[in-house]
């Protein structure tokens, strides 16, 4: 077998490990070994690229390899789990900006002289490429601002924001269109630079306009864009193992935002058109949520579990602030020796990406069989003694339900206030990242929790 065959082979191979990996992700049992099969893939695609494919330059190659292995395996190994979603949104910029620059490396490239309908294909594709990946790019870095505190998660709308976006959109395929009648000639910088200016422009304003409350279905849209950047560079590199792998990311991606989007009971483009969610912290106050609350102690907490038959805890980005999540389970462990049967209510869209609740658990080594989606456990919020929430807020608001004219109307929400008593662990009255507030603090099961998650749960696990 010639060396075009063997990496023919080794991409088969690496498409059917990635494919693999994403069924392996897509449960927590199966996690692990989903991690090692797209880790295997990726490794046996590298191998033959470099083997098979590359011919020159090979110490450039090999330093590039050892810079960005290198500080991958620092920040892999210095990240909290905490920071995992602007440690994700960071990643999709890199995919992007990798797009942008070989895109415009192709487009310098003048050793393959290409003509006809060929040619044209070719400069829609890395014209696609470099649009895709300056989006990607641009809108991720915002996004990783936001996420970790940079920038405020409060939406910024500009005056006439969707003419705007629709004057960027038009500005795109009319120096794309330029591209590629100049490019024919022997031009075409100008209208690929003026374009990828646009392009950063649309993805820091596209993200800016997003409220703090949508975050996690920007982290999944981005995702989305990065797989389609990579796909388009496989296209203008004539690879079809990016082309393939691209594609399975940003389907995934598209899929996933979908799947977060009905959690939401929000359509994507109006996502997209951005402005719901603030950047939370305002005090919830006025009409209905105004009320006198009831506070509770730790040692009344600890008292509660230890009585109850039936405990489900929902954790919230409140869990992740405080890095409660260890003294969760060391709670869940004593509770369940003692015959209480615990349960974890996990909203889709807790926490500031999917699936955080779930990592931050699977860290702690809480098991996987006690560990729940929301309409799993919905319907049996009835029969639970004690309900625990853990720093969330627009995931268990019955406003979601009971107010037609609220902003989150209509967003399914865990029933925690149908159950016997809810102890709700916050530092404040805030209200959350969708800046609306929480009628549930008012009701007349529920206690509030004050203070921060860890300090307040390491007491109730001292009372235990």
């Amino acid at each position: 077998m010639n060396s075009a065959g063997i990496v023919t082979a080794s991409y088969i191979a690496a498409t059917v490990l990635f494919i693999l990996a994403l069924g392996g992700l897509s449960n927590q049992e199966t996690a692990r070994r989903g991690n090692w099969y797209g880790i295997i893939g990726m490794a046996i695609a590298l191998v033959a690229t470099i083997l098979g494919v590359v011919t020159q330059h090979y110490t450039l190659l090999f330093i590039a390899l050892l810079i960005g292995g290198s500080v991958g395996l620092v920040l892999a190994r210095r990240v909290q789990m905490t920071q995992m979603p602007e440690l994700v949104a960071i990643l999709h910029s890199l995919v992007g900006l990798a797009a942008v620059l070989v895109g415009f490396a192709n487009f310098m490239d003048h050793s393959t002289v290409l003509h006809g309908a060929e040619a044209t294909i070719h400069d829609i594709e890395t014209y696609l490429g470099v649009l895709i990946g300056a989006v990607t790019f641009s809108g991720s870095v915002i996004a990783f601002g936001k996420l970790s505190g940079r920038i405020g998660g409060k939406p910024m709308i500009l005056p006439a924001r969707h003419w705007l976006n629709l004057v960027l959109l038009l500005g795109s395929i009319w120096f794309g269109i330029e591209f590629v009648e100049q490019s024919a000639a022997g031009g075409g910088t100008w209208p690929l630079l003026l374009m990828t200016l646009i392009a950063l422009a649309f993805g820091v304003h596209m993200v800016m306009a997003i409220g703090g409350a949508d975050m996690p279905v920007v982290v999944s849209m981005l995702n989305s864009y990065s797989g389609w950047a990579a796909s388009a560079t496989g296209f203008m590199l004539s690879n079809d193992l990016l082309i393939v792998t691209g594609a399975l990311v940003g389907s995934s991606g598209a899929i996933l935002s979908y799947i977060m989007c009905r959690a939401m009971n929000r359509k994507f483009l109006a996502v997209i058109a951005g402005g719901f969610g603030t950047g939370g912290g305002t005090t919830a106050a006025g009409g209905e949520e105004e009320g006198e609350v009831q506070p509770i102690q730790s040692e009344e907490t600890a008292e509660l579990l230890a009585n109850a038959k039936e405990v489900m805890i929902v954790p919230g980005y409140g869990m992740a602030v405080a890095q409660a999540q260890h003294t969760v389970y060391e709670i869940t462990k004593v509770l369940r020796e003692k015959g209480v049967n615990v349960r974890f209510g996990i909203h889709p869209v807790a926490g500031r990406m999917p699936g955080h609740m779930n990592v931050l658990l699977a860290e702690a080594r809480v098991p996987y069989d006690i560990v729940f989606e929301m309409d799993e456990v919905n319907e049996d919020f009835p029969d639970v003694d004690v309900s625990v929430v853990i720093g969330a807020n627009d995931i268990v608001n019955p406003d979601a339900q009971e107010k037609p004219d609220s902003p989150i109307a209509g967003m399914p929400v865990l029933e925690v206030w149908k159950g016997g008593t809810t102890i709700v662990l916050k530092r404040s009255m805030a209200t959350g990242y969708a800046g609306v507030g929480n009628p549930l603090f008012f009701k007349e099961n529920t206690r509030m929790l004050f203070g921060d998650a860890k300090d307040t749960l390491d007491a109730v696990l001292k009372t235990l």
